[in-house]
């Protein structure tokens, strides 16, 4: 997995924002996290939805494990009894929502070339059909599996703390949303950088 700093021309872009600048400069290379299966990547992020790190990876490979070679193509994903998913650790919510998604990929909705044709925005429209898949696991998704450049998950826990250490903002709710949306005006086109470093800063990057 390669890892790298940003590229001059990206660091030229924070330049009006000393404080994401300082981020950055103290902060280790980012890893390359990309992926073209999103099928795969979903399911384990609706496995993971409300669960510890830990806890969400021993569920997950205890998933892939009910399948030939530990791959849970759609068709067997939905040929698989309630009994059988259970005994993995899923509860019958997430049973529903990892069917939802092998439904969908089974449609032939979530092929390569359809999802990288496909502007962040649309993506995102496209994938919140899926019933258990909301747009935060998508922003996951954009920035980590495909690494488009620049999205800014504002409703992030992560990313709100870390701007309200790193910025001195007080605000919540609402308020402090638009005031992280201002500030990060300044990162584009590059903000999934930028959010990455502020999830670093906390040694809280998502899995």
């Amino acid at each position: 997995m390669n890892a790298s700093y940003p590229t001059p021309e990206v660091m030229a872009a924070f330049a009006t924002d000393p404080v994401i600048c300082g981020i950055i400069q103290n902060g280790q290379p980012l890893a390359s996290s990309r992926s073209e299966d999103l099928y795969f990547k979903l399911l384990g992020s609706i496995v993971s939805q409300q669960l510890s790190t830990k806890v969400a990876a021993v569920i997950f490979r205890r998933f892939r494990e009910l399948f030939p070679e530990e791959y849970p193509h759609p068709e067997l994903v939905l040929e698989a009894p309630d009994e059988l998913l259970r005994s993995a650790g899923l509860s019958f919510q997430k049973i529903g929502y990892v069917r939802n998604v092998a439904t969908f990929a089974a449609a032939g909705n979530l092929q390569h070339a359809t999802i990288a044709a496909l502007e962040d925005e649309e993506l995102i429209k496209h994938l919140t059909q899926i019933k258990g898949v909301g747009r935060w696991t998508v922003e996951m998704l954009l920035m980590f599996a495909l690494e488009r450049p620049d999205v800014f998950p504002v409703d992030d826990l992560g990313i709100q703390n870390a701007m309200k250490r790193h910025y001195g903002l007080d605000a919540s709710g609402k308020a402090l949303r638009l005031q992280m949306q201002q500030i990060a005006e300044n990162w584009r086109p590059y903000r999934t950088i930028a959010s990455k470093y502020l999830w670093q800063s906390l040694d809280n990057m998502p899995k």
